[in-house]
């Protein structure tokens, strides 16, 4: 009779359980928060946009959320930067009326992280331990910072033309290339003697968005990339790109989703077909679902890692880790995966916890870098969209 009793109370509460998730489902539903407006932008990227812009216009508050960021990791105050200038190049595109408002904002992101590069240099967006050897490239550079440094630029020559920025723009891409040529994995390193495919891959995205703004034409570079890859940077156990590795192509970290769901999305420009390709198997070996909620692994169920700052923690038993999960966001909106892309949202809501004001939208179980995450998930597509389009008018040519 105890061991009926038992069994239930826990049918009991299991089927308590199961309600109560699907009503809690339906509060936290992200509704039409999503639904675009007529120029594409959905409410809940104006508000994220509203907060991101007042940001860069009052320099009290940047800073200390700047300052909040560095204290935990000083490549999310650089990430930050990047993912907000994308974003606001792709509402530029989306609402032609605001362009000036969002292209004065890319121009502060800009000029303020060359700024702060020039009189720093690498290591102040860099983690500690980028001092701890010397680069086997030298002089030393980082591939994080010039990749995502030339995309902004790239993304931002869409929009209007500027001379100093081209010209930047195209000094970058000569020193990531020369570099990589210099790998057997035609890889540039970010850190000490470790290429990561992250940085890599925005760096391939970056050197196609300059083709498209400046005329020249790296394609036989990246579509070599593609080929190296399948053939020496992929983990076999799941077909997936490998997260981090030598300049000379040994392995170091295997996949992991705090990579490869940007992986995919930055390689949507490079190699449609194998993008979408990573992006199946990641989604198959990393992306979850219950009930109407969405989350994503860091790692796949057969490679499990040490947890770090990347990752950051890992929710037990459901293995739900924030790096991945926010990165999911890039990838669902990239590949059209609209039903994951509202799961997500609805477990953004739930755990993220949304709070609106007069400043605008933000999470306060996140920071600005997460913040600019999924804006940019939210706002993507027109600059690529771009991209292709003067990429295919050049090769008629």
């Amino acid at each position: 009779m105890r061991i009926r009793s038992a069994l239930a109370v826990l049918l009991s509460l299991a089927l308590a359980s199961f309600v109560w998730l699907i009503t809690v489902r339906h509060v936290y539903s992200p509704g039409s928060s999503l639904e675009p407006d007529p120029s594409g932008v959905p409410p809940r990227a104006q508000e994220l946009a509203k907060r991101h812009l007042a940001l860069w216009s009052d320099e009290g508050l940047r800073a200390n959320e700047q300052v909040r960021m560095r204290k935990s990791n000083a490549e999310w105050d650089f990430m930050g930067r990047s993912f907000l200038a994308w974003s606001f190049a792709n509402l530029a595109l989306r609402q032609p009326a605001e362009a000036p408002r969002y292209l004065a904002a890319i121009d502060a992101i800009i000029d303020e992280t060359l700024s702060l590069e020039t009189e720093r240099g690498m290591h102040h967006f860099l983690m500690p331990y980028s001092r701890r050897a010397p680069f086997v490239m030298q002089p030393e550079r980082s591939q994080f910072l010039d990749g995502e440094i030339a995309l902004m630029l790239a993304h931002r020559l869409l929009i209007a033309p500027r001379e100093d920025y081209r010209a930047e723009l195209e000094r970058r891409v000569e020193a990531m290339t020369a570099r990589m040529a210099e790998s057997p994995v035609l890889s540039a390193e970010s850190y000490p003697d470790e290429c990561w495919t992250f940085c890599n891959t925005v760096a391939l995205a970056a050197i196609r968005g300059a083709d498209a703004v400046t005329g020249s034409d790296h394609s036989a570079l990246t579509q070599r990339w593609v080929e190296v890859a399948r053939e020496k940077l992929v983990e076999p156990e799941t077909g997936l790109l490998i997260s981090s590795y030598t300049v000379r192509g040994e392995h170091l970290d295997k996949a992991e989703g705090s990579s490869i769901w940007l992986s995919a999305s930055m390689l949507d420009l490079v190699d449609e077909p194998f993008a979408r390709e990573q992006y199946k198997l990641a989604r198959k070996e990393l992306g979850r679902d219950l009930l109407g909620f969405g989350w994503a692994r860091e790692w796949p169920e057969a490679a499990k890692q040490q947890v770090d700052v990347d990752s950051g923690p890992i929710v037990p038993w459901l293995e739900v880790s924030a790096g991945s999960s926010g990165l999911a966001f890039v990838g669902a909106a990239t590949f059209g995966d609209g039903t994951w892309n509202r799961e997500l949202h609805t477990t953004l809501n739930f755990a993220g916890f949304p709070t609106q004001d007069e400043a605008g939208l933000r999470f306060a179980a996140s920071n600005q870098v997460g913040d600019a995450v999924v804006l940019y998930a939210l706002t993507l597509g027109p600059a690529f969209e771009a991209f292709r389009a003067r990429l295919r008018e050049r090769s008629k040519v």
